[in-house]
């Protein structure tokens, strides 16, 4: 199933996967990311309960621009590698 959904999403992974390896990956980023994109589909669905509730179409922005953010986040937190995971945070390398 993993590899069925890798294959589906792999221009949002390829995207955040491609050009060299900077970061710092923690198992807590991976985490704190699918925690983050629960949050977002959370504050799509109440932006589309409000925007239904205001019968305007110009309500559906918030509503698309959190729920896009909200599948990134899941998708790389969920399917990407840590390098990937790693870049969505902008995590650098702690030099010692």
């Amino acid at each position: 199933m993993k590899k069925t959904l890798t294959r589906l999403f792999w221009p949002i992974l390829k995207f955040f996967e491609a050009g060299e390896s900077k970061g710092h990956y923690k198992k807590s980023h991976r985490t704190a990311l699918n925690g983050v994109g629960g949050l977002f589909l959370l504050l799509a669905l109440i932006s589309a309960v409000a925007a239904n509730a205001a019968n305007q179409v110009g309500a559906l922005i918030p509503v698309l621009i959190f729920f896009s953010a909200g599948v990134i986040a899941l998708v790389v937190g969920s399917l990407g590698s840590d390098k990937a995971v790693a870049r969505i945070w902008g995590s650098r390398g702690q030099s010692t």
